[in-house]
């Protein structure tokens, strides 16, 4: 049971690469077909993910996997955060409880274990700090503005609606004071473009460098504790 906890301790490595992965990616090239791309290659690379966790679904079945869930949880909502993340780079919305539930069931439809709903939002709602990343570095490439104006309102809606949840799941209320923390960061982001494109006729690539040189000057963490050794980017100081 020891190796088992330890490779569920683990799982957040390889789930923390797919998102660096993922965020090399999709900014690599623009366009729907590339985002597509990059999620399929952030899907296969989950697989060794899902490989672990069927590895140690068998002690992790009924009383055994509450026993342990505290060491779980980490890797498994890291899990989920990449798993949202490539899923948004291919549907631009927000991967549902039943399709993070069925990412980790056998060929037999059998899971490997409960997925609760508290992992599930906890894991969603990191997602927000991954798609503030994502719509500022889009700066830097044409259509970058508009990208993060949907962007943007994608991140109001789950702060809106994860809002609800706070009362009744433990540690959610800092999930969402970081995700506050993001959303005004896209919000300076978009509004700073929408302002420049009112006040002087620029050509779009030239507004959205401007946009990515006034928002790489912000300071401030995540509000994810250590994720600047994780993270290596100046969102991460």
């Amino acid at each position: 049971m020891v190796d088992s906890l330890l490779a569920a301790l683990l799982l957040h490595a390889p789930a923390k690469k797919t998102i660096f992965l993922l965020h090399r990616l999709a900014m690599e090239a623009q366009g729907a077909s590339a985002r597509a791309k990059a999620s399929k290659a952030g899907m296969e690379k989950l697989g060794q993910v899902q490989k672990m966790y069927a590895d140690i679904r068998h002690e992790l079945v009924d009383d055994q996997f509450w026993r342990y869930q505290q060491q779980v949880s980490p890797g498994l909502q890291e899990y989920i955060e990449a798993l949202s993340f490539a899923h948004f780079l291919e549907h631009g919305g927000l991967i549902t409880f039943e399709e993070v539930q069925r990412t980790l069931c056998g060929e037999d439809g059998v899971p490997y274990f409960p997925l609760t709903i508290s992992d599930y939002l906890l894991g969603v709602s990191d997602l927000t700090g991954e798609l503030m990343r994502f719509a500022i570095s889009g700066f830097s490439h044409p259509g970058g503005s508009k990208e993060a104006l949907d962007t943007c309102i994608f991140v109001r809606n789950c702060k809106a609606d994860f809002d609800m949840f706070t009362p009744h799941v433990r540690y959610l209320h800092k999930k969402q004071a970081v995700t506050a923390q993001s959303l005004a960061k896209i919000e300076d982001a978009v509004y700073t473009a929408v302002v420049r494109t009112s006040e002087f006729d620029l050509p779009p690539e030239m507004l959205d460098a401007l946009v990515n040189q006034v928002v790489s000057s912000y300071s401030g963490g995540s509000g994810r504790e250590n994720d600047d050794e994780d993270h290596p980017s100046e969102f991460y100081p």
